[in-house]
């Protein structure tokens, strides 16, 4: 399960205190749970899907697919999704990706976002 992120003060945490990452066309930014309470709550994901992506359906398209990815990950045991606030944000090039493409990049930068997870 992965719950959204709505409100302005987390998306101001996540710009001024989140740990970035990139991989390929997909950028993760990451704010780790702080409170017990945080950390037994299902992750919370936002999407950042620019119109240099593309048009509306692209863009939507695009954030299904990257949902899509991020459930297949909350359900492996290995998962390098934590808990925690994450903005997953494309540059158009993700656009081309296939799902294991795709997959592959959001599962790098995850990993390299999450190896400040204490």
């Amino acid at each position: 399960m992965i719950w959204r992120v709505r409100d302005r003060r987390t998306f101001d945490a996540l710009r001024r205190y989140g740990r970035r990452s990139r991989s390929g066309p997909v950028r993760v930014t990451h704010l780790p749970a702080k409170t017990p309470g945080e950390r037994h709550q299902p992750p919370r994901v936002a999407f950042a899907v620019s119109r240099r992506v593309g048009s509306a359906v692209v863009r939507n398209r695009i954030r299904r697919r990257l949902r899509g990815v991020l459930v297949e990950l909350a359900r492996d045991v290995d998962s390098p999704l934590g808990p925690g606030v994450y903005l997953i944000g494309v540059d158009p090039d993700a656009v081309a990706l296939s799902h294991e493409e795709l997959r592959s990049n959001v599962t790098a930068a995850l990993e390299r976002v999450g190896k400040g997870r204490g």
